[in-house]
């Protein structure tokens, strides 16, 4: 679970305005809420929560790519000729508001989302948060910038080529790209509206997974958002592709072997690592500029750019004009001729990557400096989206992490995966990033009950349904919200009332960081102990004190919580 916040919504939020006028980022920023409208709304969730609200992000500091409504901001997608003042919130920011997200700004971008630079702005270009004579990496720019700096906890981008991915990687931060229509983009500026996903940028993955998560879910306003079914359980023994050696062609200096150290920690991880031939994809990836598919963007903003080409240069910026206005040639024939191609080369790729839960790559080529994007903007912008340009063409999912420096600089990977693949994506994530813990769940956590939130917000993944060995018993507490309590008896192999029997439940994964504070929030008479399940094999696990189920009642008949609940109606 997300721990809770010392000195509350108001504190925060005082903190970090002080925070962002110290930090002289002016360029991180299209527009900033007052002083006095941030306190007031911070002042009204410490109010919920005293009153006993359930805020699972209650004054976490967000903030919004310039490209999502945001009711009282103007949206100006990075083009101030094209700013409209929104009466609603996106979807995606109503969400993380509701549940307690305070939203401090809304941060620059390449203009349109059009670039992976994060230069292609009127408002200036982002500087790296590291080193800033080089790019941040974009469209997200500001977004990625404002996380990793430490201005904001949270922040909102956009990912239609990478741009949810390559920001994070080059300022050392998480960026989760969703699969393609779980959060809804109802508010969003398109870039390409069939491919968009709105994305979520963290210093840790269990704080990203847990806003991408209250994201998530079906809107009516927006007719591509849908709800994927789960994702296989992870095996014991994963599968992870990676390139063969001529796709790692082309990386900065030190980046193969930062590459390779990571392959190895997965490997020692009890991964199975399989090279893989990913040519299809890396062919999928470049129809995505220099095939029909860029009408989209023209069909997006290509009218605006059509009546104000005299703001070209000046509000305009010329490269995302000369990309956004080119897409005004392509053809139906064009357009059905690459559909067709594409199909193809997805049906190859995942050919390729049969049998395996990820691919992992490098997430971007290289760390290009200011100086070096200008002299070759279409170029560089080129290689940076070499291993991301293709996962919303082919509808996958994708999840960048840090994986350490190179010469002082960041260096980032990327696991990417068929759609629905997201938890997948996050748990072999934390293995790359933390030792992980798994726990036996019986109760109140089991997916789709009422706290199994607070497993998702400490990084955890549902691995598969297990059940304990023939030597348990379960109990219905008078707990809010009600609980089971599994209690261990010993008897196995006999029969009787009081005989122990197998109680079904789940087994999730848990990384090591988020399982110190998930026990810590535990409440008596609940107990994590050890459970044997009915392979053999001893995990940690949900138990309660003896004396709690003294005047319970026994319910081990149903063999699980799910079932009794069920039969009982409940």
């Amino acid at each position: 679970m997300i721990p809770a916040i010392p000195g509350g919504a108001v504190s925060r939020a005082t903190a970090a305005l002080d925070r962002i006028e110290a930090s002289d980022r002016p360029e991180i920023w299209i527009s900033l809420r007052t002083r006095a409208d941030l306190l007031a709304e911070a002042a009204a969730i410490d109010a919920k929560v005293a009153g006993g609200d359930v805020l699972p992000l209650a004054g976490r500091l967000l903030a919004v790519k310039d490209n999502i409504d945001v009711r009282g901001l103007p949206t100006t997608a990075g083009a101030p000729s094209f700013a409209y003042k929104p009466t609603a919130d996106a979807t995606a920011v109503a969400r993380l508001r509701a549940a307690g997200a305070l939203v401090v700004g809304k941060t620059n971008l390449d203009q349109f989302a059009t670039g992976l630079v994060g230069t292609r702005s009127p408002y200036g270009a982002v500087r790296n948060a590291w080193d800033p004579d080089r790019i941040s990496g974009g469209s997200s720019s500001g977004s990625a910038v404002a996380v990793a700096l430490g201005l904001v906890d949270l922040a909102l981008g956009t990912d239609t080529a990478g741009s949810g991915r390559v920001p994070a990687a080059l300022n050392g931060i998480v960026g989760v790209k969703p699969s393609r229509g779980l959060v809804p983009v109802t508010g969003v500026v398109p870039a390409c509206y069939t491919l968009d996903c709105v994305t979520v940028f963290a210093r840790d993955l269990g704080s990203a997974r847990a806003a991408a998560e209250l994201m998530a879910g079906p809107d009516p306003s927006d007719p591509l958002s849908r709800t994927l079914p789960a994702d296989a359980p992870l095996p014991p023994v994963p599968r992870v592709a990676v390139p063969t050696g001529e796709h790692l062609d082309g990386l900065a200096p030190g980046w193969a072997a930062a590459f390779a150290a990571v392959v190895e920690r997965l490997a020692s991880a009890g991964v199975e690592i399989v090279q893989t031939d990913i040519s299809p994809l890396l062919d999928a990836a470049r129809l995505l500029y220099e095939g029909a598919f860029v009408a989209e963007r023209y069909a997006a903003v290509g009218s605006h750019l059509e009546a104000n080409r005299d703001l070209v240069g000046t509000d305009l910026d010329p490269t995302v004009a000369e990309i956004v206005l080119g897409g005004a040639s392509a053809t139906a024939a064009d357009w059905a001729r690459d559909v067709a191609l594409l199909a193809r080369l997805g049906a190859a790729g995942r050919e390729a990557l049969t049998g395996c839960s990820a691919l992992l790559t490098p997430t971007t080529t290289w760390h290009p400096t200011l100086a070096e994007v200008a002299a070759d903007p279409v170029g560089a912008n080129a290689r940076l989206g070499r291993y991301t340009n293709f996962a919303n063409l082919l509808d996958m999912a994708s999840l960048a992490v840090p994986a350490g420096q190179v010469d002082g600089l960041p260096f980032g990977v990327m696991l990417t995966g068929a759609a629905g693949s997201d938890r997948t994506l996050a748990a072999l994530g934390h293995t790359l990033l933390s030792p992980a813990v798994d726990l036996f769940v019986v109760g109140a956590h089991l997916s789709g009950m009422p706290l199994n939130h607070q497993l998702v917000e400490a990084g955890a993944t549902l691995l598969r349904p297990v059940s304990t060995s023939a030597d348990y018993r379960l109990f219905a507490l008078d707990t809010v919200p009600a609980k089971p309590g599994l209690v261990r008896v010993g008897d196995h192999g006999t029969s009787g009332p009081g005989a122990g029997v197998r109680i079904e439940g789940e087994l999730w994964r848990v990384p090591a960081a988020g399982f110190g504070t998930f026990v810590g929030g535990v409440p008596a008479p609940m107990v994590i102990g050890k459970v044997m399940l009915e392979d053999g094999s001893s995990v940690s696990g949900f138990l309660v004190e003896p004396i709690a189920v003294e005047k319970a009642a026994d319910i081990s008949a149903y063999g699980g919580w799910r079932r009794y609940r069920s039969e009982q109606g409940l």
